[in-house]
């Protein structure tokens, strides 16, 4: 009873933890603008969301930062390259082609055709290996004797 109890409050707490992210509320005239950039931003703590999705702290952080940039009349463009140029290319969901990110957009496709050729090599290495053995004649005759006793 007292294990179902604790279970409950830790998922009790982690879900009131999830919920904490600060609603940050913005002039309708700016509010398209807003949700599009973070969107456009990506989340350094939990990597795989946007800042629009996160309730970390930095999140809340950069949602007020957007917003306060909005106000100020800042262009959409200027407020991604600042969130660029403070936290690097990696905050961008779509970060721009250039040297520094050409692994970023050409790794995946590298790592795809190596496992490709990866795979090839083996299948191939596998079926050269099966179709070079033959039996011997003990094993003809194990064979024979086997297939003899399942016609019976």
């Amino acid at each position: 009873m007292n294990k179902l109890f604790v279970f409950f409050l830790m998922l009790i707490l982690s879900l009131l933890s999830i919920a904490s992210a600060e609603i940050i509320s913005v002039a309708p005239e700016y509010q398209q603008r807003y949700e599009h950039i973070l969107s456009e931003l990506r989340c350094l703590v939990c990597q795989n969301q946007t800042v629009a999705e996160s309730s970390s702290d930095l999140a809340n952080d950069l949602r007020l930062e957007v917003k306060e940039m909005l106000e100020r009349g800042v262009t959409d463009q200027e407020i991604l390259k600042f969130m660029s140029d403070r936290y690097g290319d990696f905050v961008l969901y779509n970060p721009p082609v250039k040297p520094r990110t050409y692994l970023l957009w050409v790794g995946p496709f590298v790592l795809l055709f190596g496992g490709i050729v990866f795979a090839l090599m083996l299948v191939k290495r596998r079926s050269e290996k099966i179709s070079d053995r033959t039996l011997n004649d003990d094993e003809k005759q194990r064979l024979k004797n086997i297939l003899d006793k399942d016609n019976e």
